[in-house]
């Protein structure tokens, strides 16, 4: 078992366990391969061990199911197709994706999960690629997707009744609202893409709201399901917006969490005011992939992936 991840790495993603502040398992999807971590990541071992790989298989992505606690079940998404292991991430099989074989770049599961099994994946050049038997088929579904290479995806929290989704790519954002079978682009300018990283608010059927972190043009959000888009904070957030994550910290207060190149920012309201969510990092390093299971509030766990290949556990 490693006591540290090796430095001269990349984390991708981090994952945790939805149990995770109990038993402790989170996975980092990196250049070199995918770790796991049963301590709450402060040791890791090697992920992928049990396949004897000749080389290293780069993990972009990294999903844990959502009925973790009864099917055990954890899916890595790699360069050539997607992994799953109904064993915790001790053993893995292939699953059945369309050729040629796609690079993986996101992950995303049903809100309706434990009743649908639906699962959708990003790819870099083949779109968006579809389960609904709880990852082991996938069939592509990019009618009207006009751009194949998927940076991030977003599901709408009401996806049994609205069957909305969204993808950011290298051109702009896509919403799906027939469960994938179909895509439109939405209003969202051009010039300000790629588009790295989405989330979706708790309550979107309602209010209609979506933040879109870009590569090089900062932050922007949406309260009419996409027709309009407002920069937020352009004096704070100028770098890549590599991820963002809201969380509703009651009916009415969202926290959101955007992880730029070297900085953690949080707004407790939604994105109109912002504050740094962390004072200290290791010097030059860059910030790659976050997890915060239940936010950043107070004792709160935190996971944040580097660029050299660490992930720190802040609390």
């Amino acid at each position: 078992m490693q006591d540290d991840l090796e430095q001269q790495d990349f984390v991708y993603a981090i994952a945790v366990s939805p149990e995770f502040e109990q038993d402790g398992l989170c996975f980092a999807g990196r250049r070199s391969g995918l770790f796991r971590s049963q301590d709450g990541g402060n040791t890791w071992e090697d992920a992928y061990a049990s396949l004897n790989l000749p080389e290293a298989l780069t993990t972009p992505c990294v999903l844990v199911s959502p009925e973790f606690a009864s099917d055990h079940m954890v899916l890595a998404g790699v360069s050539g197709g997607i992994l799953r292991s109904s064993d915790a991430g001790r053993n893995w099989q292939a699953a059945a994706v369309p050729a040629p074989p796609p690079v993986i770049s996101c992950l995303v599961a049903s809100p309706n999960y434990v009743q649908d099994g639906t699962l959708f994946a990003g790819t870099m050049e083949d779109g968006v690629l579809r389960s609904t038997d709880r990852g082991s088929r996938w069939q592509r579904w990019n009618f009207g997707l006009l751009d194949l290479t998927v940076l991030c995806m977003a599901i709408s929290p009401d996806f049994g009744r609205d069957d909305t989704l969204y993808v950011g790519t290298d051109t702009g954002i896509f919403r799906s609202t027939n469960g994938g079978r179909a895509w439109r682009e939405v209003n969202f300018p051009t010039d300000l893409a790629p588009v790295l990283s989405l989330a979706i608010s708790p309550g979107y059927p309602q209010d209609g709201c979506l933040w879109a972190g870009t590569e090089s043009h900062g932050l922007f959000v949406t309260h009419d399901w996409g027709e309009s888009w407002e920069r937020l904070a352009p004096d704070a957030i100028d770098d890549m917006v590599n991820s963002l994550q809201v969380t509703a910290l009651s009916p009415l207060e969202l926290q959101l969490v955007a992880l730029l190149n070297h900085r953690l920012l949080v707004s407790p309201d939604g994105g109109h005011t912002w504050s740094d969510g962390l004072h200290s990092l290791p010097a030059g390093a860059g910030l790659s992939a976050l997890a915060a299971p239940r936010g950043l509030v107070p004792g709160a766990p935190l996971l944040i992936g580097l660029d050299d290949g660490r992930v720190l556990r802040i609390r």
